[in-house]
C-alpha cells in the first residue's frame, strides 16, 4: 500500500499556524485530534525555550475556545485544546484518509505521514487543494509487508540467504552450502528462492512508472 511524506502550508489566519510562525523555534506534535461538524478537540505537546509565551498565544486565540494544562515542565507542556477552526483535519476526514499520529509543526509547516490506497491519497490531495491549503509531496514509496508477499517459507528462506550472505559481492555463501545450512535439497532451494525473487521483482516494479524505465532504456 502506498506511503506518502508531505509537507503542509498552514494558511494564514488557522490559529496553530499563527502560533507555530511567531515561535518558530517551537515544535508543536500533535498526539491525537478528532473533529465534529463545528469544533475540534486535540492533544499537543509544545516545546519551546520561551515556553509560557507560547502557551499564552495558544490561549489568547479566538479560535481556541478551550486550553487546558495536563502536565508542564520548564520548557514542554503537554495541552488538551478544542477549536472552532480545525482545518488540518477537515480534508482528512473528507477524503477518508486516516492521519497518522503523532505529527509534527513547525514555523507553519506541518509533516504528514499517510498511509493509504491510491485513490485515496489522490482524494486527499483534492480535498487539500478545495480547502486552500498547500502541500509538498516529499516521497510516495510502497509499503510492503512481507507476510502477504511471500508464503513462510520463502520469507524464512530468503531472510536466511540474506544472513548467510548468499546475495553478497563476492557470494559468502553458495546456493549449496545454503540450501544445506536450512535443511533443503539443492534444487528445491533454488525453486523457492527464484518464486520468492520473482515476487519481489514484481512487487518493486510496479512502484516504478512506465516513463521512468523507458528513459533509462534509451
Amino acid at each position: 500500500m502506498p506511503q506518502a511524506d508531505l509537507t503542509i502550508t498552514i494558511p494564514d489566519g488557522v490559529w496553530i499556524g499563527d502560533v507555530s510562525r511567531s515561535h518558530p523555534d517551537a515544535t508543536v506534535r500533535i498526539l491525537a485530534a478528532l473533529t465534529a461538524e463545528s469544533a475540534g478537540v486535540g492533544l499537543a505537546e509544545i516545546t519551546a525555550d520561551e515556553l509560557p509565551a507560547v502557551v499564552a498565544d495558544i490561549d489568547a486565540s479566538d479560535s481556541v475556545t478551550e486550553l487546558e494544562i495536563l502536565q508542564r515542565s520548564e520548557r514542554t507542556a503537554l495541552l488538551q485544546f478544542e477549536t472552532t477552526t480545525p482545518l488540518l483535519l477537515l480534508p482528512v476526514q473528507d477524503s477518508g484518509v486516516p492521519l497518522e499520529m503523532p505529527f509534527t509543526i513547525r514555523d507553519g509547516r506541518a509533516e504528514w505521514e499517510i498511509t493509504a490506497p491510491q485513490h485515496r491519497l489522490s482524494e486527499l490531495g483534492t480535498q487539500l487543494e478545495e480547502f486552500g491549503i498547500p502541500f509538498t509531496v516529499n516521497e510516495i514509496r510502497r509499503r510492503i509487508e512481507p507476510e502477504s508477499l511471500l508464503t513462510d517459507r520463502q520469507l524464512a528462506l530468503v531472510h536466511a540467504a540474506v544472513e548467510r550472505g548468499y546475495y553478497d559481492t563476492p557470494r559468502r555463501c553458495s546456493l549449496t552450502e545454503l540450501a544445506a545450512d536450512v535443511g533443503l535439497a539443492k534444487s528445491t532451494c533454488s525453486e523457492t528462492l527464484h518464486r520468492a525473487e520473482g515476487k519481489i521483482v514484481e512487487r518493486f516494479l510496479e512502484d516504478v512508472d512506465s516513463a521512468t524505465i523507458e528513459s533509462i532504456g534509451s
